[in-house]
């Protein structure tokens, strides 16, 4: 085995490591916006409803944010070169397993594999570039990279869905993972070099278990909440096991001598800002991701293709700004380029409130570039200060703890912003269905099958001459539930933007106490620039 010292990295070995890194991160985030624009060609196929399709998104993020801290740890622990090469083998099987289904549980099988390697491969990226740049300034620089390559994954995945749901099958959506993770670890085996922690850590298995139940629990009960009613026995059931699941994992780790988790880290007001943020404005970004696939799928009747030009605008935009935020850096502070970002998002979210029936490509596309533009500058600073904000020794803790409420707010987003939709549509289904002339048993019909199958099952009826109208009421009654959730994505944006503003402050504005948390006799204190 070849272990190195980040002193001891020839150049050619770092250059290998990140570029693997970056490879890495591009495959764990494939199959996102590959998946989102797919959605209503999936839903049309497998006849799944608005929930069944909320589960094929968390069915992905749920896995990476239970894992995702365990993963670093076993990095960590039995080398992040295995790691890393396991998550690679695990995003093929699962991008395998979605290819070959038949229903849309076996898609669920299949984006839980994918997702369950995409929890291995973003600590352990981050983790590899830590090890290999050791000094936080250079690092930004590569972190920068590193993000780039997500948002370069995030913006080549409905063009790779558009084209290929217009031409065969949805499912082929999930091939290109399949060979580019393989010709990854394939390469990985000869080029990158193995690294563990310097300090003896080891597995927190009452912290994993207690953390998997916290977040699974959470997002079923939201979920089926939504499709159902917050009433119901199982959905109260799973709300509070999340609760006390969540009050035991604070309560384990706290009391761990190897947590998974160092709740110490949240002394640095830094973290904690950027892992809020993280949090906050995943909820509202791919929950909104997951509302306007449907709507340009539902309501405009875009087709696959279509519809990717128009997320394009979003995922390009990010990716163009993205590269230049992270070298602007160190010369504008953290605080007001993460500030900005949001504060651009959220008035891009607000601005798409303005979406209707006929919204022409040219009308949405300055919204959604806008929008893209405002992610791009949140990113990189987001992760990079996420790092840099503890000791180095804590790095690759405080990059796995920034990605895993990350993910839970990108497990949330769905399921919160679906079950908003889903409510509001149906509760304004009947009064749009009487103003297109839709009464009686017409109306009961196309509204008990709204509520018993979802909204997607409407556009399956046959209701005869009236088909225009019950289409058109549908769409009316989507858009009602679509600008609910844009109002509330864009109001979390601006509470993320808030935190951000708040908590993200110089070191020199920080209590002495704060400053010296958590660090060891003789460690540099990290330099964020935070204001």
């Amino acid at each position: 085995m070849n272990v190195t010292t980040p002193a001891s990295a020839p150049v050619e070995r770092r250059a290998a490591t990140i570029v693997m890194a970056c490879l890495g991160v591009f495959v764990a985030y494939l199959p996102v916006t590959t998946v989102a624009v797919s959605l209503p060609a999936l839903q049309s196929a497998l006849h799944a409803s608005t929930a069944q399709l909320s589960w094929v998104q968390d069915a992905f993020v749920l896995p990476m944010a239970a894992f995702i801290l365990t993963a670093g740890v076993v990095g960590d622990v039995h080398g992040r070169k295995k790691v890393f090469q396991a998550g690679l083998l695990l995003s093929a099987a699962g991008a395998v397993t979605a290819l070959c289904a038949h229903s849309v549980e076996a898609v669920w099988a299949g984006q839980a594999l994918a997702g369950v390697g995409a929890a291995a491969l973003l600590p352990t990226t981050l983790a590899l570039i830590s090890h290999v740049v050791p000094d936080h300034r250079e690092r930004g620089k590569y972190i920068g990279i590193w993000a780039t390559c997500l948002m370069a994954a995030l913006a080549i995945g409905p063009v790779i869905a558009g084209v290929v749901v217009a031409h065969f099958s949805w499912r082929w959506i999930y091939l290109p993972s399949v060979p580019v993770a393989l010709l990854a670890v394939a390469v990985a085996a000869r080029r990158l070099t193995d690294s563990r922690a310097p300090h003896g850590r080891r597995l927190d298995w009452p912290g994993q278990l207690t953390a998997t139940l916290a977040v699974t629990a959470l997002v079923y009960g939201v979920i089926e909440g939504g499709a159902g009613s917050f009433a119901d026995t199982e959905v109260l059931l799973a709300l509070f096991t999340a609760a006390a699941a969540g009050v035991a994992f604070v309560l384990v780790e706290r009391r761990s001598d190897s947590p998974m988790l160092d709740l110490s880290l949240f002394r640095s007001p830094a973290f904690t800002a950027t892992t809020l943020v993280a949090m906050i404005s995943f909820l509202a970004l791919i929950g909104f991701f997951f509302v306007l696939s449907l709507y340009f799928g539902m309501v405009q009747r875009l087709d696959t293709l279509q519809a990717c030009w128009r997320l394009l605008m979003v995922t390009g935009a990010a990716l163009l700004v993205g590269g230049p935020a992270g070298r602007l850096m160190h010369r504008i502070p953290a605080r007001w380029m993460i500030t900005g970002g949001l504060l651009l998002v959220a008035a891009a979210q607000f601005a798409l409130t303005g979406l209707a029936a006929d919204t022409s490509f040219a009308s949405a596309a300055w919204r959604l570039v806008l929008l893209g533009l405002g992610m791009g500058l949140v990113m990189t600073p987001m992760t990079a200060t996420a790092v840099a904000s503890v000791p180095h020794r804590q790095a690759g803790m405080a990059a796995a703890g920034n990605n895993a409420f990350r993910q839970v707010g990108g497990a949330l987003g769905p399921a919160v912003l679906g079950a908003l939709l889903t409510t509001r549509a149906i509760d304004a289904l009947p009064g749009h269905l009487a103003d297109a002339g839709v009464t009686g048993a017409a109306r009961d019909q196309v509204v008990s099958t709204a509520r018993a199958d979802g909204l997607g099952a409407v556009a399956g009826l046959d209701p005869g001459p009236r088909t225009g109208q019950v289409l058109g009421a549908l769409g009316d009654s989507f858009l009602d539930g679509m600008r609910l959730c844009l109002i509330t994505a864009g109001s979390l944006t601006l509470l993320a933007a808030l935190v951000a503003v708040i908590l993200l402050r110089t070191p020199r504005e920080q209590p002495q106490t704060l400053r010296a948390a958590g660090h060891t006799a003789g460690e540099k204190e990290p330099a964020v620039r935070g204001a």
